[in-house]
């Protein structure tokens, strides 16, 4: 059994665990149980009621937090001609064809956190899904990363568009912000992100949708948030 740290045990004795504390203040006791020496991410988890064995209940997407959530993503675009010329501009870190493909699939090259593909260049990507699929790096329609404007989805990237999935059971995390983020800052991009998760409710979806919703820090304790809070 995991023994919790010292600073973790004092952390959690500001939390109330059975409270649900209104967005504001839960925003303030997140930055107050920081236990990081670093500037420790901010996340909040969302708990739906959903089914992810149902092909429509399978919640994944992106979205573009107004204030960004404060990490520079390395960004790979796969292009052609005009649609490469105008990555690169955009300020994409790499941009290229078949020859950055071979370079991940016979290098183990890995120096990128996102990949943005046109739907041509989707079939040579294919053929190394099984090694970029359980990296997350697969890029998805669903999630934006496949397009035939990849310049446009650069520029999204930049001002801190995020991948969303929910897991098994259910769970949705984002990380939106960092601890040095001012409050009115995090507050506008939670909820951002919940009112994305409200407008992309299934239809099929029956009975209460949105059970829980916490906030926390990098190794910090989690902070139970009431959905009063939320215009939902």
């Amino acid at each position: 059994m995991r023994r919790s740290g010292k600073k973790y045990v004092e952390a959690s004795k500001l939390v109330e665990k059975n409270k649900n504390y209104s967005l504001d203040e839960a925003i303030e006791l997140a930055k107050k149980t920081t236990i990081t020496k670093f500037d420790s991410s901010v996340e909040v988890a969302i708990k739906l009621n959903i089914d992810t064995k149902k092909a429509d209940q399978q919640m994944r997407g992106s979205l573009v937090l107004p204030n960004g959530n404060g990490k520079t993503k390395r960004i790979l675009v796969l292009a052609k001609g005009e649609a490469a010329t105008a990555a690169k501009n955009a300020g994409a870190d790499f941009v290229g064809e078949l020859d950055l493909i071979e370079k991940i699939e016979k290098e183990n090259w890995f120096d990128f956190d996102v990949i943005i593909a046109t739907p041509e260049m989707m079939p040579a990507l294919g053929k190394i899904g099984k090694v970029l699929g359980p990296k997350g790096l697969m890029p998805n329609p669903k999630t934006g990363t496949v397009t035939p404007t990849p310049a446009a989805a650069v520029e999204d990237v930049k001002k801190g568009m995020i991948e969303y999935r929910a897991d098994q059971y259910g769970n949705i995390h984002v990380m939106v912000g960092k601890v040095s983020f001012d409050s009115k800052a995090l507050k506008e991009n939670i909820e951002y992100v919940v009112s994305t998760m409200v407008k992309a409710k299934p239809q099929t979806v029956k009975g209460k949708y949105i059970t829980n919703i916490s906030l926390s820090t990098t190794m910090g304790p989690g902070i139970h948030v009431d959905q009063n809070s939320f215009d939902m």
